[in-house]
């Protein structure tokens, strides 16, 4: 089956491609192979692996978005300065690719002060505002590392990024809290945890051996510790990014294991909370980004 073109999210752990006809999805193909694993002369090898069968005689034209633009992947794509729209100029053409493809890559926004940056994110705000025309609030993102971007008149006018997807890993596989944390999920922890941190955030660090102790002495058990480290930590995210939620309106990008979580919690704040397949919108937002390099050409 040849695609008409082909979009890609290549993130720094995970590698996800899909044969396109105009806007929709005629196949779709993953792999391990995030940036992380490869050097820069092993992408485009990578990417034929996995979509071989896709191509036809002529070069096929390739949109990804993702750490595959990052300064350590395959070419870098340089940041672009917010306030700006999430795609405010066409994807940057990877240059001395094989005749099989024309690969452009998505560029990521930055903000300098306070300074921060995200790379796929914005495809996903993209993809959301193109099936949301107008929308102004916030936009929550949440994953390894969460952001959150205040959008207004189709610009992402600020954002922050906490690091609580990957503090949740390094605590629960790397930390005394190891022995504790095992498969499963007891919501009242959770909300404990949560509302423990986000009314008193000074008590985040012995909440957190808490959990070891709790479960020493009171035999908690796995999935409570589970269930009450991420309440702890996302209590801590929430009671820092109160300026991006209170009084206003949320959505929330990912996927489903952990939207969910975010929505619930957000729910029980009074946010008003919406919530979209990271997935969909992250192929929305390539569609978007192909239509503007079309725009520019």
């Amino acid at each position: 089956m040849q695609a008409e073109w082909i979009a890609v999210d290549w993130g720094t752990s995970r590698l996800r491609a899909w044969a396109m006809e105009g806007d929709r999805v005629v196949a779709e193909a993953h792999s391990d192979k995030g940036m992380s694993h490869l050097e820069t002369d092993e992408f485009e090898a990578t990417l034929l692996t996995l979509i071989e069968g896709w191509l036809g005689s002529t070069p096929m034209d390739v949109i990804a978005c993702g750490m595959v633009g990052a300064r350590q992947g395959w070419a870098e794509a340089p940041y672009s300065a917010i306030p700006a729209p999430p795609l405010p100029k066409a994807p940057v053409r990877v240059i001395n690719t094989g005749a099989r493809l024309r690969v452009s890559i998505v560029p990521g926004l930055k903000q300098i002060k306070p300074a921060d940056v995200m790379r796929g994110e914005e495809t996903q705000i993209a993809g959301f505002l193109a099936r949301n025309e107008n929308w102004d609030g916030v936009v929550c993102l949440p994953g390894t590392h969460t952001k959150w971007a205040h959008v207004s008149a189709n610009e992402v006018v600020s954002f922050q990024t906490f690091m609580t997807g990957e503090l949740f890993e390094l605590l629960a596989t790397s930390s005394v809290l190891r022995h504790s944390v095992q498969d499963g999920w007891d919501n009242a922890a959770f909300v404990e945890g949560m509302h423990a941190v986000l009314s008193r955030p000074e008590t985040l660090a012995s909440k957190l051996f808490g959990i070891r102790a709790g479960d020493l002495l009171e035999g908690s058990g796995g999935a409570a510790a589970r269930a009450n480290l991420s309440g702890i930590l996302i209590g801590a995210e929430l009671g820092a990014a109160r300026p991006y939620w209170l009084g206003q309106r949320v959505a929330i990008i990912g996927a489903k294991t952990i939207t969910h979580i975010y929505a619930d919690a957000l729910k029980s704040q009074g946010v008003p909370v919406s919530v979209e397949d990271g997935r969909d919108m992250t192929v929305s937002g390539l569609v978007a980004a192909r239509n503007l390099m079309e725009a520019f050409a």
